[in-house]
């Protein structure tokens, strides 16, 4: 368990996070930049660092963030999710699907996972892969939203006139 970021870090925190939700993750990073370095490695600090440069599209960035996550928190998805999705945003999709592969099943009710990997699969023409990974996204609970996004997601576009019969 980690401890809770401290003030006047935790204030810095919510700031950039403020920031982020406005659209200006220039200011965002301005905040995260004022925390002090016991703050500056705490897993909420290195999450909102990866959403600061992921809206920005600063991928490699990403990916290192993401180990760091990985490092820190191997027990929490976000690290192994966020990873691979930089570096399938890096065009490095087969990487991206293999890194995630082994830990899929370390989090059997993350959707993101399974959904993610349908994606990749489907980028790289694994068809009946992807078809595989998102049936298993289906039948999760609250899959409603996943099968929405299925809709309309680029990655899938292979298998959107099958979607609604997965």
């Amino acid at each position: 368990m980690t401890a809770p970021l401290e003030p006047p870090d935790s204030h810095y925190l919510s700031a950039a996070e403020g920031w982020l939700e406005l659209g200006n993750p220039v200011e965002a990073a301005a905040e995260l930049r004022r925390i002090g370095p016991p703050g500056s490695a705490h897993p909420s600090v290195l999450e909102m660092d990866w959403q600061i440069h992921a809206r920005t599209r600063q991928w490699e960035a990403c990916v290192e963030l993401a180990i760091r996550q990985i490092e820190q928190t191997p027990e929490r998805p976000a690290g192994w999710v966020h990873r691979s999705f930089a570096l399938h945003e890096l065009n490095r999709t087969a990487q991206a699907r293999d890194l995630l592969l082994p830990i899929v099943d370390l989090f059997p009710q993350e959707a993101i996972l399974t959904y993610n990997l349908a994606c990749y699969e489907c980028r790289l023409g694994n068809l009946p892969a992807a078809r595989k990974w998102l049936k298993k996204t289906f039948r999760l609970k609250n899959s409603l939203p996943w099968r929405m996004a299925a809709q309309n997601d680029a990655d899938l576009e292979r298998l959107w006139p099958e979607i609604e019969d997965l």
